[in-house]
């Protein structure tokens, strides 16, 4: 009997060489790698590292990763040693079935640069299974009178084993009426055949028994054994014929169990017992067995296992009609598998980065292939992320997608980005399958810090305490962690005699200001300063803002009398004619106060005076003027002392004293001194007031009468004199000194005033405003000074 070699051809090896963002994905030229089947976990199949011509330890720093197809580890990469070994032990039968050449398809990942290898592995068959016989016996009803040479089919054995080592031969025990002939079916298997060699005569032997031997092509051989046991009928001449010898049928992959497959049907036109018709599975395999049942007297099908599309498509089943009479006829029933979308999209990543640096470039985040198992348009699939999202999916090759982004990325705006990765198949209804991957932008140092505001006015009272927490400056950075950690200071001044650094320090961590010193109001009203915000990324990145200090004023000065001086000198003592009418300006007082606004406010007051109602003085300006009229018998010496306070919190005050003498007229050689001289003056001046005296004496009325004629000619004169004044040859030259008002004056007066000349002193002595227009107020009003004044004051000297 001859065997009939299964001849596999060997397919070539391939190549890949893809083109990616300009990363090169290539494959080098290498054969398919074997493994025999059952092999210890961890045996050697092949160095990766030299078949692709890498060195040692390239394979690791590439990120070099294997896959396979189903998403099954069945291989294990020593990225180090660059070995490449099985991670299990390979049953080939469960991987391939029947299959020959068993092959495993896989794909050799490189991440840097990004590199896909299509690899195949092909499993060997090892002889680790004998020929098994579904049936341990078989009976074979024979009619006597069937003709020599005419062959009865039996049913195969079945051997996993692929290749050589599946089923190559049968024999039958050695006998004179049969012989086994091997035949073979157009699925490339054999099957036995029990050919008559001689005629069998019931009456001689009505029953043989016969064991039938399968035999595998391995070495050492194995097999498997039935019994053949042949019953001798009496002459039925007509066999059963079936309706059609090929029924062809459909049956969807989610039929339920007990689903009608097909009825098959076979007719026999003998009668009596010969005619009865019963069905059977022939040759049928265990898988189908399994899966169908039939009806033996209906010849009904039913389906008694739910399909899988997936696991098998279609399915071949040899059905036997027998009549009573042992006469057969046989028909093959060929059920296809219809496919139905009830495997949704499968999602395999195969390598994933969570985070990416703001402001990178186009960067892969994410490699993955998709795979779906049904097939025709159930098997198509669309793969997609969400709209509005920086990313974008490369497709590459055998279903490979990369995720990556379409550019650069900004934390300040979105630090982190949930990306829902979704296939879709085309099949009715539709299935989908998601993957979520979560994204964290990292941050790098792209922000400055920003000040609040451009610029800072801060108020700070003067004769504060040092160290006083005058304000703070607060700047903020989009940045995160160590980049936006702020650190204050003070930048060098743009003007370089401020002592910045004695006036102020600012805290480097939380931008508060401090005041080093009591600032003076009066020495320092406002300075301002730069201060930087800078960050601690690298590099580092800084702001600045204009910070403006305002010193508030304190009342800490009191009023400071200019006029009438108050330094101890001999003061001064005005003359005032008795013939003065009410509101004659006897003199002003005039102050100055450091402060300012309302702390500058000053107001004078008439504190203590020798004749009460006599002389006021104006609150706002400090004029001294006559309350009344004079008489005879008016004091001629008086002293005034007038408080000059200002408007502060509390009040500062000061006073100013003043000596008045009243004189009947300015001719007067002499005028004594006030009592509040010093002892030495009063000495001096008694001794000129004798010498004048006695010189008066003599000449008082000359001087009278001419001191009278002068008055009257100044007083006419007074509107065209402008810095002196008509006096008479004397004590009282008409040199006049412009002084310019100061203090709280609200008009400008021009005096003129005399020097005594006395031994010891040196007085100013107002004689008398010298008034620009002399306007006439009314009765009781003449010779007033008009509202209008020059800013000035003259003074004669002498």
């Amino acid at each position: 009997m001859a065997v009939r070699e299964l001849c596999f051809p060997r397919q070539r090896q391939v190549l890949f060489l893809f083109l990616f963002w300009g990363v090169s994905l290539a494959g080098s030229g290498f054969g398919r790698y074997s493994v025999t089947e059952e092999t210890e976990k961890g045996s050697f199949v092949v160095n990766l590292a030299k078949d692709l011509g890498l060195a040692e330890g390239e394979l690791a720093a590439r990120g070099t990763r294997v896959v396979s197809d189903d998403n099954k580890q069945y291989l294990l990469l020593d990225s180090y040693t660059g070995n490449l070994l099985t991670n299990e032990k390979l049953d080939r039968e469960k991987l391939c079935g029947p299959k020959e050449p068993c092959m495993l398809y896989f794909q050799i990942l490189m991440d840097d640069p990004f590199q896909i290898y299509r690899a195949e592995l092909r499993v060997t068959d090892i002889n680790d299974h004998s020929p098994v016989f579904q049936d341990k016996e078989t009976v074979l009803k024979i009619s006597e009178n069937t003709a020599e040479g005419t062959a009865f089919r039996l049913e195969r054995a079945q051997d996993p084993d692929g290749g050589h080592n599946s089923i190559q031969n049968y024999t039958i025990s050695p006998n004179s009426f049969f012989h086994i002939n091997i035949n073979g079916s157009d699925e490339g298997m054999i099957y036995p055949e029990l050919v008559l060699d001689k005629a069998l005569d019931r009456e001689e032997q009505g029953e043989l028994s016969l064991t039938l031997t399968a035999l595998d092509g391995g070495s050492p051989s194995r097999s498997g054994t039935s019994t053949v046991r042949i019953v001798v009928l009496d002459v039925n001449d007509n066999a059963p014929q079936f309706a059609q010898a090929l029924y062809e049928t459909q049956a969807p992959e989610n039929s339920p169990i007990g689903f009608l497959i097909v009825k098959v049907s076979a007719e026999d036109v003998d009668s009596g017992v010969n005619a009865e018709v019963s069905y059977s599975f022939f040759d049928a395999s265990e898988n189908i067995r399994t899966t169908f049942q039939i009806n033996p007297f209906s010849g009904e099908i039913f389906l008694r296992e739910l399909l899988d599309y997936e696991l098998v498509n279609s399915y071949k089943i040899n059905i036997q009609a027998m009549d009573g009479g042992g006469l057969s006829a046989r028909c093959r029933v060929l059920v296809e598998v219809l496919d139905t979308n009830d495997n949704p999209p499968e999602l395999i990543v195969s390598s994933f980065s969570n985070s990416v640096a703001e402001n990178s470039p186009e960067t892969a985040l994410a490699v993955f292939k998709i795979n779906d198992r049904d097939s025709g348009e159930n098997g198509k699939m669309v793969c997609s992320i969400q709209e509005n999202l920086p990313f974008l999916l490369k497709p590459t090759v055998e279903n490979f997608y990369i995720l990556m982004t379409e550019g650069a990325l900004d934390r300040e705006i979105q630090a982190e980005y949930n990306i829902t990765i979704t296939v879709t198949d085309l099949g009715t209804p539709r299935l989908k399958t998601e993957h979520n991957i979560t994204l964290l932008v990292s941050d790098v140092n792209d922000n400055a810090p920003a000040f609040t505001q451009t610029s800072y006015t801060l108020f700070v009272r003067e004769n504060n305490s040092p160290a006083l927490h005058i304000g703070s400056v607060s700047a903020t950075d989009r940045d995160s962690g160590t980049n936006a950690q702020v650190t204050y200071s003070l930048l060098p001044p743009q003007d370089l005699h401020l002592p910045l650094a004695s006036l102020v320090s600012i805290n480097a961590d939380n931008g508060h200001l401090f005041a080093l010193r009591s600032l003076d109001y009066e020495a320092l009203q406002a300075f301002e300063f730069r201060v930087g915000a800078t960050d601690r990324g690298s590099p580092a990145l800084s702001s600045e803002a204009l910070v403006r200090v305002l010193v508030l004023d304190a009342n800490d000065n009191s009023p400071f009398v200019l006029y009438p001086l108050q330094n101890g000198s001999a003061p001064c003592t005005e003359l005032v004619p008795r013939a003065a009418e009410p509101g004659y300006l006897v003199t002003k007082v005039v102050a100055v106060d450091g402060d300012s606004g309302q702390n500058a406010w000053l107001s004078y007051q008439l504190l203590k005076a020798t004749e009460p109602g006599l002389f006021s003085v104006w609150a706002h300006n400090g004029e001294v003027r006559t309350a009344r009229l004079l008489s005879e018998r008016d004091t001629a010496k008086h002293r005034l002392v007038v408080l000059v306070k200002d408007n502060g919190e509390p009040p500062r005050s000061a006073t100013a004293t003043l000596h008045v003498l009243l004189a009947d007229g300015f001719s007067q050689p002499y005028l004594p001194l006030p009592e509040a001289a010093p002892a030495q003056a009063q000495a001096d001046s008694l001794t000129v007031y004798l010498v004048v005296a006695l010189a008066s004496v003599s000449s008082l009325f000359l001087f009278s009468v001419l001191l009278f004629v002068a008055v009257r000619l100044c007083r006419r004169s007074r509107a065209a004199s402008v810095g002196r004044c008509s006096v008479p040859e004397g004590p009282f030259p008409g040199h006049l000194v412009d002084v310019s008002g100061a203090g709280t004056l609200s008009q400008s007066y021009q005096y003129e005033v005399c020097l005594t000349g006395g031994p010891g002193t040196s007085e100013f002595k107002f004689l008398k405003p010298i008034i620009s227009d002399i306007q006439a107020q009314g009765p009781g009003r003449k010779g007033e000074e008009n509202s209008t004044f020059r800013n000035s004051f003259g003074f004669n000297i002498q």
